[in-house]
């Protein structure tokens, strides 16, 4: 399951939660996001291990831009807290999986 994430929970959900989590930042008009969408849910089925969740910068830009998203599609990955990864462009399953 992928945890779609407001302004409201990404706090909590992301930098305040235990263990790992990886966010997807996209728009609904990005053609590569719609690409970079079902790699990560697909992802989120095989690892129970990794908490998935997703961020559209056009519902949620307060914390798009706090983060200084610029591009999409965006990966982030936080570690207890602390963010050890976030790039964007386009990434395949592979190249995810070696992040986590």
């Amino acid at each position: 399951m992928v945890l779609q994430l407001t302004n409201d929970n990404y706090e909590q959900e992301v930098m305040k939660s235990e263990g790992t989590v990886l966010v997807d930042f996209y728009a609904d008009w990005c053609g590569p996001c719609k690409m970079q969408g079902p790699i990560v849910e697909q992802l989120a089925e095989e690892r129970t291990d990794v908490k998935f969740c997703k961020l559209n910068v056009d519902e949620v830009m307060p914390v798009a831009m706090e983060l200084g998203i610029t591009s999409i599609p965006t990966i982030m990955v936080v570690k207890n807290g602390e963010i050890t990864f976030k790039e964007p462009g386009l990434m395949q399953k592979a190249q995810l999986e070696a992040l986590l």
